[in-house]
């Protein structure tokens, strides 16, 4: 299992290349790996039954940013830039359409309040389901190369933005394998966010 690490100065991400949505973080390159494989059993469901991660092999490291400190990955690595095969855009685009398969139930289930405390900053429900969409269309969509107007209904959202990745986003500022997994992490995080902070 290819894993790569953002360092920060407060914050180490460990992401699993391979497996969109599959980030964590921790106080250190070691508790960021720690987190991530005990992660692997909420990815699973998302991944499906053809996830076998293996042995973690970290293939290098970048220089994290002050987003990277905030709490969010934000740094693509040189592995970003292999040739993205049809075959493996469309593998990695369905990672990230299942990452969304996976918050949209958890959502229409959860109380419209969330659990109070740290994680989140304390936002509600609908709050937490409106960044995560208006993050999409102001931030992936547009490094993906595409437009998305803003009252534009979630699933065209959606879909347009997966036609991009599944091209390559040829016009987009990030690299493909890039968007789809960093969209993905942010969509899966918050969707365990919401399962959290519903109890």
């Amino acid at each position: 299992m290819r894993v790569s690490l953002e360092r920060g100065q407060r914050w180490v991400f460990a992401t699993a290349l391979d497996w969109p949505g599959w980030c964590r973080r921790g106080r250190g390159e070691e508790a960021a790996l720690e987190a991530l494989l005990d992660y692997a059993g909420r990815y699973a469901p998302v991944a499906g039954p053809g996830f076998q991660p293996g042995e973690i092999e970290v293939v290098g490291a970048v220089a994290g940013n002050t987003t990277t400190d905030f709490g969010a990955p934000d740094a693509p690595g040189p592995w970003d830039d292999e040739p993205l095969g049809a075959a493996e855009a469309d593998r990695l685009t369905g990672l990230l359409e299942a990452c969304w398969n996976y918050l949209d139930p958890v959502a229409a289930a959860a109380p419209e309040m969330l659990r109070k405390g740290p994680r989140g900053g304390g936002r509600d429900r609908d709050a937490v389901i409106g960044h995560v969409r208006g993050a999409e269309r102001t931030l992936s969509c547009p490094r993906a190369g595409i437009r998305v107007p803003p009252r534009t209904p979630w699933d065209q959202q959606r879909a347009a933005l997966a036609v991009a990745l599944r091209s390559g986003a040829p016009g987009g500022k990030w690299p493909a394998r890039y968007n789809i997994r960093r969209s993905a992490w942010h969509v899966l995080d918050h969707a365990w966010e919401i399962e959290d902070r519903s109890h």
